[in-house]
């Protein structure tokens, strides 16, 4: 298993950094942004974001295939919401997209299947993956700009 420093989700979001030409901060976190409650949380755990860059109002998340995709192995464990772990993502991927734009923030989500992907990591080219994480950012923005 590939060490934090070398996953697919800093790569993407040190791409990030270098086309916005700002550092993110990783795992964000927010008190309006929470998980279900439990005994021990009654208020929830704060879910994190993958980055955040305040200056910019902007939140970026990196999607792995378990959030498109069943991943049995680690699915199959009940959460406190009595829901499998699968289910929970999906909630918790939904309260963000819900959430952090009523926040007067952007989310960005990046797909990695949006990448080349060989035996499940990204092929790195970082010319090519440059663009690709440009046109989520930046011509993304520009067309929603467009829409309003």
């Amino acid at each position: 298993m590939a060490g934090r420093s070398t996953s697919d989700e800093h790569y993407v979001l040190d791409l990030c950094d270098d086309v916005l030409g700002a550092h993110g901060l990783r795992q964000s976190t927010f008190e309006w942004l929470r998980g279900d409650p439990s005994p021990k949380r009654p208020l929830g755990t704060k879910l994190p974001v993958d980055a955040y860059w305040p200056a910019l109002k902007l939140v970026v998340e990196f999607q792995e295939e378990q959030h498109s995709q069943p991943s049995p192995f680690f699915d199959r464990r009940q959460t406190v919401s009595g829901v499998g772990r699968g289910e929970q993502r999906r909630l918790y991927d939904a309260r963000k997209r819900e959430l952090v734009p009523l926040h007067s923030l952007r989310l960005v989500v990046i797909e990695k299947s949006d990448f080349l992907v060989r035996s499940k990591r990204i092929v790195r080219n970082r010319h090519v993956d440059h663009d690709i994480v440009h046109r989520h950012l930046v011509v993304g923005a520009l067309n929603e700009e467009n829409l309003r």
